[in-house]
């Protein structure tokens, strides 16, 4: 039997609470980020900013070079958590397999809901009525027989947007989808498949399994499924956790690695505290990040290594000798052993 997905996101979130409870944003340029003399980047912004370039990730003061009377909040995570609250409450009136990714988006399986006759189109409908109507909040949603073109179709038509994909459209759809769309395809391997030619799902199609594989290992199979459709993941009740970390931006570059290691410390141990509040998880291997003075990021993973200071320090040292230039950003963590691992760990022998 065709499963029956929902993908539920709201329209730039964090903007919409401030527009909800304050009309005179509506019509102005509003992001929300941290200040540019702090060195912070943009969380979210709302349409009227996305007009002048303005994204999320983006450093607040490109942004207000872009926009200079571009009105930036700080933030209210209360009123934002409580918002998502709201909303969760609605979808759960629908079903009960709610699995949130973030507070302002979420995947629902509807597939043995039979309100509304059993239609995925009247939910959808329902959910983004009954969200604006109580939340004060508009929510774009796809729908799908599969997560990842639930998730593609809620972002088709943005904002307060409904595209439903019924499974007799999914070849169709599928074809003509840009490769660029699919889960798990980012930059670099956008550039790898540019390069063999493949610029659709329907290039993807004509590439066989075997030179997937060969050309982006395990992550070929991923690619072999998803250009036919196939996406059999669950939606998950419990979202499991892959890692914890933490990081800071600095008010000044770091120009030395000297200074890099001065500042590993407080990061460590703010990690070792987050660890703590989770219970110790169990570690499958340590990462550090490093973001430079000009944008470009870094990550160095070490697989099973203990989470202590000193295989922090050797893994920034490699790290910041990929660039060697000024440091804007330093973060560690951890990588947390999956759960289907745990399990066979835990079998009797």
């Amino acid at each position: 039997m065709s499963r029956k997905i929902l993908h539920a996101d709201c329209d730039c979130f964090y903007a919409a609470v401030e527009m909800r409870d304050n009309p005179a944003l509506r019509e102005v340029p509003l992001a929300i980020g941290g200040t540019a003399e702090g060195r912070g980047v943009i969380a979210t912004c709302n349409y009227p900013a996305r007009a002048y370039g303005i994204h999320s990730a983006m450093p607040t003061a490109r942004a207000l070079r872009l926009c200079p009377h571009l009105t930036l909040l700080k933030g209210d995570f209360d009123r934002y958590r409580e918002a998502s609250q709201q909303l969760l409450t609605i979808f759960h009136e629908l079903t009960p397999l709610v699995e949130p990714l973030s507070l302002d988006e979420a995947f629902l399986d509807v597939t043995d809901v039979t309100r509304f006759s059993g239609s995925a189109t009247w939910m959808a409908r329902w959910l983004k009525e009954e969200c604006l109507k109580r939340v004060g909040i508009t929510v774009s949603v796809g729908a799908a027989p599969a997560k990842f073109l639930a998730k593609i179709a809620s972002d088709w038509e943005k904002p307060d947007g409904l595209t439903v994909i019924a499974p007799d459209q999914v070849d169709q759809f599928i074809r003509q989808l840009p490769v660029t769309k699919l889960h798990g395809v980012g930059p670099a391997t956008a550039k790898r498949l540019e390069a063999l030619m493949i610029a659709t799902c329907e290039d993807l199609q004509h590439v066989p399994l075997e030179r997937l594989l060969q050309e982006f290992g395990k992550f070929g199979k991923r690619l072999f499924e998803l250009a036919r459709g196939i996406d059999e993941r669950p939606v998950r009740i419990e979202r499991e956790r892959k890692s914890v970390s933490v990081e800071t931006t600095f008010a000044t570059d770091l120009p030395t690695v000297a200074e890099c290691h001065a500042q590993l410390t407080p990061l460590w141990e703010r990690l070792e505290a987050r660890l703590a509040r989770h219970g110790h998880p169990p570690v499958a291997g340590t990462f550090v990040k490093v973001r430079f003075d000009d944008f470009s990021l870094t990550t160095l993973d070490s697989r099973g290594g203990a989470p202590e200071l000193r295989t922090y320090s050797t893994l920034m040292e490699q790290a910041w000798a990929r660039r060697q230039r000024p440091v804007r950003l330093l973060g560690v963590g951890v990588r947390l052993v999956p759960d289907d691992a745990k399990r066979q760990l835990s079998l009797p022998l």
